[in-house]
């Protein structure tokens, strides 16, 4: 057993977004949790697929339902399963408060959607996302890195909105001033409140260190130190997954 696999508790509370929707057909050579556990050995790793272990099936055998869930939306559903079940532990199911950033990182390979973030002088990608108060990833969106925060950042907070229809309010720090707060306020009709520098030196930002904080969790999977995929929905997924393995622990 690797420390990415996924114990039989953990995989009691997600097995069920793996069932086939239809009966027919011969069925899997491979368990379905071997094949979860593959998959994120290979995010945990930071391995190519072809260099899958012998103890798990071939990599392609991996690849090839990681792409048909990805296609169907089953990580997304089943973090957001999981988050609720999360929350249940002294809070509502949904969240009322949403925290936003967003993560520059280099591309490995001429992957669709790139560019150069002047700001942080980073060829590659951005990761925006929404958590809420516990951290929990509420949204993410991958997009090039030459996209200003304010600009796209209304994407990202439309999204987190009409997906947690309960959240009133957000949080951002100060890249996020201008375009993005009349967005919030006039389409959205909520409020987004900017994190303000204080002078004189470092200080921890108010509710704005919990979003820092997940991007940091992002650091635990090796598949993250950079954006190695080709399309930015796949990329989505991988962060949806290495925080799934995250969250599922804490629903314990």
């Amino acid at each position: 057993m690797y420390p990415s696999d996924l114990s039989d508790e953990e995989w009691n509370l997600i097995c069920h977004h793996f069932e086939p929707n239809e009966r027919r057909g011969s069925g899997h050579k491979h368990p379905k949790k071997l094949i979860v556990d593959a998959i994120l050995y290979v995010i945990n790793g930071g391995i190519p697929w072809r260099l899958m272990p012998n103890d798990f099936p071939f990599g392609q055998t991996v690849y090839d339902p990681f792409r048909k869930w990805n296609q169907q939306g089953v990580w997304e559903t089943a973090l957001d399963q999981l988050n609720q079940i999360h929350r249940k532990k002294g809070r509502t199911e949904t969240p009322s408060y949403g925290s936003i950033d967003s993560q520059s990182v280099k591309t490995q390979y001429a992957s669709h959607d790139r560019g150069f973030d002047g700001n942080k002088k980073v060829k590659g990608r951005k990761r925006h996302g929404v958590v809420d108060i516990l951290g929990n990833l509420v949204t993410i969106v991958v997009h090039s890195a030459a996209q200003s925060d304010p600009v796209a950042g209304c994407q990202v907070l439309a999204q987190a909105s009409h997906k947690q229809k309960t959240i009133k309010a957000f949080s951002g720090d100060q890249g996020y001033q201008g375009t993005a707060v009349e967005f919030v306020n006039k389409e959205l009709g909520l409020a987004l409140t900017i994190a303000a520098k204080k002078a004189g030196g470092f200080a921890v930002l108010p509710k704005q260190w919990i979003v820092e904080r997940t991007f940091a969790w992002f650091g635990h999977f090796r598949r993250l130190a950079k954006d190695f995929e080709i399309l930015p929905s796949t990329a989505e997924n991988v962060i949806r997954l290495a925080m799934l393995k995250r969250t599922v622990a804490n629903c314990l």
